[in-house]
């Protein structure tokens, strides 16, 4: 290591003195951004990371892109925590994507535990490097992204949550952002869809859930984590006949738990159609059903088997794996992506951060199918 920077001060002077002075991480960051694109790697002028889209960036000086500091050269465990170790934004302005978290179980049904969900993610998220080594996907070389912190929910009154919710998100979309949530209950998936609809009007949904979330009333209660979309089809937010439910599973209140869902016009895949096989021959019907419209990606992390996701607030058994996740986001490429969440991580549950591990992971991953995203 000792060995590696000082040839990084050789080609970029500052980045060795800077971490020996102990200056910042945002001040090694930018020298770091700078080595990544030295002769380290090799004996180039420029590091492959380098492009000629990024030297045109340089030289014409109209827009510089945020990029997390590399684990090479400060500590993944120093800093403040923010999602991939992003720069923190106080708001959506000038940016192309944006996390943001939503720090509510106030709408959940069993365990509670999903308001810590986004700071967990966020913690997990350092091991995050800047390439996707899977699908070749640069994200900090295509999009200006930040991390813009929480809504200041209400965690003693739903309702008004939602109210928060819905403004917040009004704000971020108006300003041509891409939301990236990090949940909290699946409740905020509606909100949210009433400030993405308001710009973009009814939108495509791909939900990968192990719970459908229609249900009309809960114990009298109309809004909850599993009401959403029944509300979003009763006030026009969904295009019916563009709506995939991925990865149904468990026992029912009827015979046929999905019955609704067909009745709109809803795509219905229960996990027993997903077992044992690879999804990407299912996104490519599904990308056929979205068609050019824009769509919005709904994740529920107990989509996933409890063997991989424990850390969640209602568990099913025989639920999708990782890598089935993983080829279902990825075939979201090409879409018209308006918006994306992860929702339901409960970390009192999660006792070995597994969950929020593959949270943060599977929100790289929707980050890096965006639309204008740049692939090598």
């Amino acid at each position: 290591m000792l060995t590696l920077l000082k040839q990084v001060s050789k080609r970029c002077p500052g980045v060795f003195e800077a971490l020996l002075s102990k200056r910042s991480i945002s001040e090694i960051s930018a020298l770091t951004q700078a080595a990544r694109r030295s002769a380290v790697c090799g004996d180039q002028r420029l590091a492959t990371a380098t492009t000629s889209r990024d030297l045109k960036r340089q030289y014409s000086d109209k827009k510089s892109y945020n990029v997390p500091p590399s684990a090479e050269f400060v500590a993944r465990v120093s800093g403040i925590a923010t999602m991939a170790k992003l720069p923190f934004r106080e708001s959506a302005e000038g940016l192309d994507a944006a996390f943001v978290g939503v720090p509510i179980d106030t709408g959940t049904s069993n365990r509670p535990g999903a308001r810590f969900g986004p700071r967990h993610i966020r913690a997990e998220s350092a091991m995050l490097r800047a390439y996707n080594g899977g699908t070749k996907a640069a994200p900090y070389e295509s999009l200006m992204v930040a991390d813009i912190g929480d809504v200041n929910v209400n965690v003693y009154d739903l309702k008004d949550t939602c109210k928060r919710i819905r403004e917040a998100y009004r704000k971020i979309v108006a300003t041509g952002c891409i939301p990236l949530t990090m949940g909290g209950d699946h409740t905020i998936a509606y909100p949210i869809l009433q400030a993405v609809a308001e710009k973009h009007g009814p939108v495509g949904l791909i939900h990968v859930d192990a719970h459908a979330d229609t249900s009309d009333v809960v114990l009298g209660e109309k809004i909850g984590h599993g009401t959403p979309f029944r509300r979003c089809v009763e006030e026009g937010l969904l295009d019916c006949k563009r709506v995939a439910q991925i990865g149904l599973r468990g026992t029912g209140y009827s015979p046929d738990n999905y019955q609704w869902s067909r009745q709109q016009g809803f795509r219905v895949v229960q996990v027993e159609e997903c077992w044992h096989k690879s999804l990407t021959p299912l996104m490519a019907e599904v990308r056929k059903q979205m068609g050019a419209g824009p769509v919005y990606l709904s994740f529920d992390i107990d989509a996933l088997d409890p063997a991989f996701a424990p850390g969640t607030g209602t568990p099913e058994i025989a639920g999708l794996t990782p890598i089935q996740g993983l080829e279902i986001i990825r075939g979201c490429r090409g879409l018209n992506l308006v918006g994306c969440d992860l929702v339901e991580v409960s970390p009192p549950y999660d006792t070995t951060g597994n969950t929020a591990l593959t949270a943060a992971n599977l929100l790289f991953e929707m980050m890096c199918v965006l639309p204008m995203i740049k692939y090598y």
